[in-house]
């Protein structure tokens, strides 16, 4: 099953987060976010205004995905006579506050964090998504345990709470991926590409081996199929051709050994498939925007 698969394969980091508050009458302009975008409602009723101006009416329990860089809006129920806006997301590594109105009066309360989903540790699961994701999730009451136990792990600063809050994170997508309808996972293309037991035999072998030597008719026979069927379905699917799926995948792979891994770039260009350090560094560039060396320096300071 694809819940199963998911799971078996599932890599989840949650970065700090926010409680978002408005009184009555109050609306909430948050800024796109750097990365995927929750938000779960633990008071209130309200409305959530997509990019596109998608509203998305929102009750106690609702959970709602925000896609990478998109601007929208949060309001309370009723008609909104004052706002806030927000340009820039909260910094620090602790659960902050952002306040519409008052918090003597609070009508909608909300937890809101930015989280890294990937599949097999390399494939960012909603990489593509453009739009809103809108779960209720009131029929499972672990969903709020979850939420609430991720904030308590965050607000205070106690040995592997890292760990602690990508587990209970993950519990919450479980629920969310189980009662995402249809509709919803075609806005996730590579959820629903995952389907496919022909084309997750693909990402699976690519995962599992991103230096492997891969071609389109390699992948196709991978897949059981011919290799103009399989490119056509491959793009459909993913967004992209089958190689540039494969160069997507080693550069991710290679970006994460990079910020934890103490080879060198010669062995990590070997290990993602490439027998020439120049040609790793250019590709890296063209793909990440800095060179490998600049990158691992980055994240090092950071």
């Amino acid at each position: 099953m694809l819940l199963d698969k998911l799971l078996s394969n599932l890599s989840v980091h949650v970065m700090p987060f926010a409680i978002c508050s408005l009184s009555q009458g109050w609306r909430l302009h948050l800024p796109g976010p750097s990365g995927l975008l929750l938000h779960f409602v633990l008071e209130g009723e309200g409305v959530l205004y997509g990019p596109k101006g998608d509203a998305h009416p929102i009750h106690p329990m609702h959970l709602s995905v925000v896609p990478v860089g998109a601007k929208h809006v949060i309001e309370t129920k009723g008609m909104a006579t004052d706002e806030l806006r927000i340009d820039s997301p909260p910094a620090g590594d602790k659960v902050c506050e952002i306040v519409a109105g008052s918090t003597d009066n609070a009508e909608l309360v909300i937890g809101c964090g930015i989280i890294d989903v990937r599949y097999g540790s390399s494939m960012d699961l909603f990489s593509h998504l453009t739009e809103v994701l809108a779960v209720d999730l009131s029929n499972v009451p672990q969903a709020l345990t979850s939420f609430q136990g991720i904030m308590e792990e965050q607000s205070q600063a106690i040995a592997g709470h890292d760990a602690m809050t990508a587990a209970l994170m993950t519990q919450c997508l479980v629920h969310f991926f189980r009662r995402l309808p249809s509709e919803g996972e075609a806005a996730v293309p590579w959820l629903s590409a995952l389907q496919d037991d022909r084309l997750g035999r693909v990402v699976d072998v690519v995962l599992d081996r991103p230096g492997g030597d891969y071609s389109v008719d390699s992948m196709a026979e991978i897949a059981a199929m011919s290799r103009s069927a399989f490119s056509s379905v491959f793009m459909k699917s993913f967004g992209r051709s089958p190689m540039s799926f494969v160069n997507h995948i080693r550069m991710q792979h290679a970006a994460q050994m990079l910020e934890v891994e103490t080879m060198s770039i010669d062995e990590i260009a070997s290990t993602v498939g490439y027998a020439s350090r120049s040609h790793f560094s250019r590709a890296f560039k063209d793909h990440m925007g800095l060179p490998p060396k600049d990158f691992r320096a980055e994240r090092t300071y950071q």
